[in-house]
């Protein structure tokens, strides 16, 4: 994987089940890691449905592999340039060169 081309910062970030101080469960998002990145938009599209219309991005990003983010998977999330992305497949790269994210985000 060529340095050069990990241009883009991302943040990765895993859902963890916490209390608040009123002892009440409560879900949030905490990073996992922040990584430089590749980036390849794949396809953009738009949904009908419910009398609404929805847009999404569908974007590949490329990263290098370490034990930080071994086991990243599709509960977790990317977070890129103030957009979140849902993680939609990790696919290893090589011998644990890097992993390759395809991740789905709104345009709106």
């Amino acid at each position: 994987m060529e340095a050069g081309k990990l241009d883009r910062r991302i943040r990765l970030e895993r859902i963890v089940a916490t209390r608040d101080e009123l002892n009440s469960p409560v879900e949030q998002w905490l990073e996992l890691a922040t990584v430089w990145a590749s980036k390849l938009d794949v396809r953009d599209s738009e949904r009908f449905a419910s009398a609404g219309v929805g847009a999404e991005i569908g974007t590949r990003f490329q990263i290098r592999h370490s034990k930080a983010v071994a086991d990243l998977n599709p509960k977790d999330r990317l977070v890129f340039d103030g957009r979140a992305y849902d993680i939609v497949g990790v696919k290893e790269i090589g011998r644990r060169e890097g992993l390759e994210i395809s991740a789905l985000a709104r345009a709106d």
